[in-house]
């Protein structure tokens, strides 16, 4: 290798190590942050803290098929048992009783702070009779089961109450002893997972757990031929992260062999092959690098999105081997370079509107592209050179391409019909404006609609929260938070009663207030006053005063004890419950998030906002509907991801008047680009798609790779005429981007299927429209 080459090498590997060093300690981020504008409001803040380790981001529900109902009651009592013990699960619950045995001690010793039963009325002689009447009747219950060993301890009963309080309304059915679905043909357990929503590995290992137990279970039992379902959050988070990369090494395997081979028969060496993915991993590089110096963070969507972003420096490279091994590469300098120095000037423009959005992932994008666009560039321009030498031997282009440019010249004659084209378009367009972009997430989500259906169907028949609705308290400090939960509580209280809702949970239940605790250990009287009281209320009771010792000498404790503290929670799932409903917020101060349940009669499930906002009017609490305010916030996302576009395109209109000087050639250019776009519109709308924000990140890309082909078509206006050099490559350049997006058009991750089929056929239309509308007739 020349010395300059070593020098051009050695400077492009220490900048590349330092770039890789700069990575290595980056801090990268698969939050939902992502989404949120710079400055969120309570209720946004709300949104990404319930989906980041909110409490159902961490159910998993789980249904056993086939056999009868008692060889299903068999597998799941074992594999809950099984499960209990492994540090993974919070809680796992299958309807067995004891199945709350690990809070049993917490909530026996610490009764009398959260039970909403106790008031000094309670322990007052009627009181007590009515409070220890009430716990003899439910001994013949089925909740007497629990209480009849605390009896003695607890005859007022405050452990059912604490109880009461934390169990939802609705109940799963019973079979055999343990939850059935509502038809009886199904186990059902809910899981709770330690691991947070978020922690896709750790939800990862905690149903590979699940499967495992499952398969020892089925063994322990004999009952081979039942079925394990799982479903939830988790389930759904660690399916879709194994379908994308299933889908992206599968369809990058078929990409890049095509795009080898296309690339192989052009160049016919290997060397150049390797040398092709300096400017592609420079970029790519160079963009993680940036993002992480400016922001801090780097979100994983802005490192996917962003490499779709940059796909178009994948031809720097072939435009330089395959022009510069015809011309030469001084030749390539003066002559080609200043073109894809244009073409990435636009690009870099149009990206970097985004750099103004105010929400950070748009931002990063933005950047992301735009640093990885121009350092590819510059790779292309300054390493290449150096490592290939001034000879870069690429074959001679073939007869197809001599015909493809005598073609070229007949182009202009299509005209009319790009008219044609343009009235239709334009037409129809007009005519579904309103019905062209979807505003539901879920068009992003790898979830089929059977599987959503089963998830619906499994969470009914558990009655499990799926907490679209919640209030959001806040707070200067923790006390502060619960206090004002406990007040809105009071409001949600009433709304209970009145049948608005049909529940809610909240963290001051589980570690009531300072205050409210004090309130309550206040009633219990003094030891000598309480055993009198007892004596009295209880003459004529089946339950005689003299067995109640344990009794006095636990409200003597409790009175002593003092209030409880989260720590004294620890190593049981209500420690869990406060921390997914109290949250230390980043400013320092406290948000206590209630979910809430709606009636089981409600219409879709659905809860009256207006009527909840009214009631909780004044108190400083809340409400969020966590599906209405995703979806305002993706809305806003786009659309302003949209308007930044605009801007883009403007700017870009702006340059390349600067550039070109002449009304015209501008004017074709920029209508060539349009109309691409357009069409590709409104044959993803023909063919049943509504547009997202991934189609928005395609067209970006279509006007970046349209950009450059329409350059060099306008090269032939400006007294250039086209070579056969510049049109292989040109050609060869399109043919690789339609393979590469084609493929990804086929796969069936909505994510990566609207990309390609919006930069597949918007690539090749961009080449054809340009021939059509750009290059001048006879060619200059």
């Amino acid at each position: 290798m020349r010395s300059r080459a070593v020098k051009v090498f050695l400077v492009w590997l220490a900048l590349m190590l330092a770039g890789v060093a700069v990575v290595w300690n980056s801090r990268f981020s698969a939050d939902m942050s992502f989404f949120l504008p710079s400055k969120p409001t309570l209720e946004q803040q709300a949104l990404v803290g319930q989906l980041k380790d909110g409490t159902v981001s961490r159910l998993l529900m789980l249904s056993i098929e086939g056999g009868d109902a008692p060889q299903r009651a068999a597998v799941s009592r074992e594999l809950r048992k099984r499960l209990a013990s492994d540090p993974a699960y919070v809680s796992v619950q299958n309807g067995e009783a004891g199945g709350l045995e690990s809070e049993r001690d917490v909530l026996l010793r610490h009764r009398y702070q959260l039970s909403p039963a106790v008031s000094p009325e309670r322990f007052t002689e009627e009181g007590l009779k009515s409070a220890v009447t009430d716990t003899i009747d439910l001994l013949t219950s089925p909740a007497g089961v629990l209480l009849k060993p605390y009896l003695a301890n607890d005859p007022t009963g405050e452990v059912l109450a604490v109880l009461g309080q934390l169990n939802p309304a609705t109940q799963p059915q019973t079979r055999a002893g343990v939850w059935a679905s509502r038809n009886g043909d199904r186990a059902m357990l809910l899981l709770q997972t330690r691991a947070l929503g978020s922690d896709t590995d750790g939800q990862a290992a905690a149903i590979d757990s699940v499967h495992q137990a499952f398969a020892q279970s089925l063994q322990t039992t004999g009952h081979s031929a039942l079925t394990l379902n799982l479903s939830g959050p988790g389930q759904f988070a660690v399916q879709s992260r194994e379908t994308i990369k299933k889908e992206v090494a599968r369809l990058s395997l078929i990409s890049s062999v095509a795009i080898w081979l296309v690339l192989f028969w052009v160049y016919r060496s290997f060397r150049l092959l390797a040398l092709g993915l300096i400017p592609v991993l420079s970029g790519t590089l160079a963009g993680i690098v940036m993002v992480s110096l400016v922001h801090g963070t780097v979100f994983g969507i802005t490192v996917g999105f962003g490499s779709a972003l940059i796909g178009e420096a994948v031809d720097y490279a072939i435009y330089y081997f395959v022009q510069a091994g015809h011309q030469g590469v001084d030749q390539w300098r003066r002559v080609f370079w200043p073109t894809i120095r244009l073409g990435v000037m636009t690009t870099a423009i149009g990206f970097g509107a985004l750099l103004f959005s105010g929400f950070p992932g748009l931002s990063q994008l933005g950047l992301y592209a735009l640093s990885g666009v121009v350092t590819a560039a510059l790779v292309t321009r300054f390493v290449l050179p150096a490592l290939t030498g001034a000879g870069v031997n690429v074959p001679q282009s073939g007869p197809w391409v001599r015909k493809g440019l005598s073609l070229l010249n007949q182009a202009h004659r299509l005209r009319w019909l790009a008219a044609v084209l343009t009235v239709l378009v334009g037409a129809y367009l007009w005519q579904v404006r309103d019905g062209l972009w979807d505003g539901n997430l879920s068009a992003l989500s790898t979830v089929s609609e059977a599987e959503a259906t089963a998830d619906s169907r499994m969470r009914t028949d558990l009655a499990a929260p799926d907490a679209r609705y919640l209030v959001t308290v806040t707070a200067p400090d923790q006390e502060g938070a619960l206090q004002a939960a406990e007040r809105a509580g009071e409001r949600l209280d009433r709304l209970v009663e009145a049948g608005v809702i049909g529940g809610y949970d909240s963290p001051a239940r589980f570690l009531p207030s300072e205050q409210l605790q004090r309130q309550r250990l206040s009633s219990l009287p003094e030891p000598a006053e309480l055993q009198a009281r007892l004596d009295r209320a209880l003459v004529d009771s089946p339950l005689p005063a003299s067995k109640l010792g344990p009794f006095l000498s636990d409200v003597t404790a409790a009175r002593s004890q003092g209030v409880m503290q989260r720590a004294d929670l620890e190593g049981s799932a209500l420690a869990l419950g406060v921390d997914s409903m109290l949250t230390r917020t980043e400013n320092g101060g406290w948000t206590a998030m209630l979910p809430l349940r709606p009636t089981a009669d409600a219409l879709d499930a659905s809860l009256p906002a207006d009527q909840l906002r009214a009631a909780l009017a004044g108190s400083g609490a809340v409400f969020v509907d966590l599906k209405t305010e995703f979806e305002s916030l993706y809305s806003g996302y786009v659309s302003e991801a949209v308007q930044l576009s605009l801007a883009g395109v403007a700017a870009i209109a702006l340059l390349l008047a600067f550039t070109m000087r002449s009304a015209a050639r501008l004017s074709r250019v920029l209508f060539t680009l349009a109309l691409t776009v357009a069409c590709v519109i409104a044959l993803l709308h023909l063919s049943g798609a509504r547009l997202h924000l991934l189609h928005l990140v395609g067209m970006l890309l279509i006007v970046a790779v349209g950009s450059n082909y329409a350059l060099f078509f306008d090269r032939a206006a400006a007294g250039e005429p086209l070579d056969e050099a510049t049109l292989m490559s040109m050609a060869v350049a399109v043919l690789t981007t339609v393979i590469g997006f084609g493929t990804l058009a086929s796969s069936s991750v909505p994510v990566l299927q609207a990309v390609g089929i919006t930069v597949g056929p918007g690539a090749l239309l961009a080449l054809l429209l340009s021939a059509v509308l750009v290059y001048p007739k006879g060619g200059k």
